[in-house]
């Protein structure tokens, strides 16, 4: 059983419909890419995923339960984490105050210690900055906030809505081996990115959307050489 099942989803934006049927599913332990033009749909269907947008119908499966009429909130108490396009972090906050945010559904004060532990070991720039407001950190810095601080809710899934957008090229290779490691210690991974040739270097599937369709999907590496996706998001 796929741990995430995506199921068919229709989502509208008043009389505009954005997702046309959307269906695809994340298995245990994956790092899964979701790639895609602007305006393809992609932020719209991690947000109907997470709960912050309703799908008119279909319906998406966690773990064997149908969360689409869940409300988001409750959807992080059950073991999944959002990092949002644009980081949004809380910035008059301390680094420390922003991470500690998303442990805010746990209550096992011992084992929190331990996954901020983990996360400042993937993070050494965290720590270090650790009592400074999240608004005076780099662009590459408070992304890495973001996906501390869903780690911090110790998901078994996390969902990456564009990390690399507006990075410097040495935080995009810094933020995609950091999703490597996250992936290889057991946490599975939906990621949505517009740098197709980085996100489809690390996963181990992924689709591609357009226009509110799942058009292709395959191998990630069997994507990497596609000619079809080659020409149309890889610049070849």
């Amino acid at each position: 059983m796929a741990l995430l099942e995506i199921k068919d989803i229709h989502v509208y934006y008043g009389v505009i419909q954005a997702l046309k049927g959307v269906s695809f599913e994340v298995n245990k332990g994956e790092v899964v890419a979701l790639i895609g033009a602007n305006g393809a749909g992609k932020t719209t269907t991690l947000h109907t995923i997470t709960g912050l947008l309703r799908a008119k119908s279909g319906s998406i499966l966690f773990n064997g339960t149908d969360i689409s009429r869940t409300p988001a909130h409750k959807i992080v108490t059950m073991g999944m984490a959002h990092v949002p396009e644009g980081r949004r972090v809380f910035a008059d906050m301390t680094v420390l105050q922003n991470l500690k945010m998303g442990a805010y559904t746990r209550n096992d004060k011992n084992e929190v210690e331990e996954t901020l532990k983990k996360v400042y070991q993937h993070f050494p720039r965290l720590e270090e900055r650790k009592n400074q407001p999240a608004g005076t950190l780099s662009g590459g810095e408070q992304q890495m906030l973001a996906m501390g601080r869903a780690l911090m809710s110790k998901p078994s899934i996390i969902l990456m809505d564009e990390p690399s957008m507006g990075l410097s090229p040495i935080f995009v290779n810094e933020i995609f081996d950091i999703i490597k490691e996250v992936s290889q210690e057991g946490t599975t991974v939906l990621l949505v990115e517009q740098n197709a040739k980085k996100a489809l270097s690390i996963a181990d599937r992924a689709y591609v959307l357009e226009t509110g369709n799942v058009t292709l999907e395959g191998s990630a590496d069997a994507l990497l050489h596609d000619e079809s996706v080659q020409k149309a998001y890889l610049g070849e």
